[in-house]
């Protein structure tokens, strides 16, 4: 494995608050991501005090599985493959004690720095059913994504407003917190990157309201696992929550 180093993470370490975890359980899907869950790991343990961090692995080929284990997360694996698959067995498994439900990526692109800030309006709006951290805003450079996937996210979320009413800057965005009832009996159809669409609409369904902040997004550790090609069946998964 080629060592690569994590973003500065000694920016973090004098973090102003952390906030109490033991009724947080943070989900992270994981396919061949030895170079950046580490890194994603330990940052979100700099800004909740000792969560319980679940990593889905989508049987990892690289050192994926035994660096999250020695970072203290526990590890499943994957029956399909996919992300909204391995999202789904991971909402299988999810703590009886946990009221919230963190899902982010672990190629390190989101800043587990805006975690508490998600939490709290939960804590504070009972109306709110989900907080999504929104990537395309004016408060932080966007470093993480250019050309094509820009312009794809930009479209897909006009799509996405028009065709089943839920308005969000970044539908697709990898960071959320979800309180934990709405999930428990969640059973999603998605098996793959179109699972952040039909959670929005599922939300929406439940009478809830989602929250999008403004967060900062780095460019990945790793390779990249989402293609151009996934974008037709984001489209069509729009199309298909518009007729439910």
């Amino acid at each position: 494995m080629q060592e690569k180093a994590c973003y500065p993470l000694e920016l973090y370490h004098d973090a102003l608050y952390r906030v109490d975890s033991q009724n947080i359980q943070i989900i992270i899907a994981a396919l061949n991501e030895e170079e950046g869950i580490a890194c994603t790991i330990t940052e979100i343990n700099m800004f909740l005090d000792n969560p319980r961090i679940l990593v889905v692995d989508g049987k990892s080929t690289d050192q994926t599985v035994p660096v999250a284990k020695n970072l203290g997360a526990d590890v499943i694996f994957q029956k399909g493959i996919g992300k909204g698959d391995a999202l789904s067995m991971g909402l299988k498994n999810i703590d009886a004690k946990a009221n919230y439900i963190v899902f982010s990526d672990a190629d390190y692109t989101y800043p587990a720095e805006h975690i508490p800030d998600m939490i709290k309006i939960l804590e504070s709006n009972p109306n709110v059913g989900m907080v999504c951290g929104n990537r395309f805003n004016s408060e932080y450079p966007l470093e993480g994504m250019k050309g094509v996937f820009h312009i794809g996210n930009m479209l897909i979320a006009t799509a996405h407003s028009m065709f089943i009413g839920v308005n969000m800057k970044d539908p697709l965005t990898g960071l959320r917190v979800i309180r934990s009832d709405l999930l428990r009996n969640w059973c999603p159809s998605s098996k793959d990157f179109d699972i952040e669409v039909e959670l929005n609409s599922y939300v929406q369904s439940k009478g809830f309201v989602t929250v999008e902040i403004p967060i900062a997004y780095r460019p990945r550790i790793g390779e990249k696992k989402l293609k151009v090609k996934h974008g037709f069946k984001i489209l069509q998964r729009i199309f298909n929550e518009s007729l439910k």
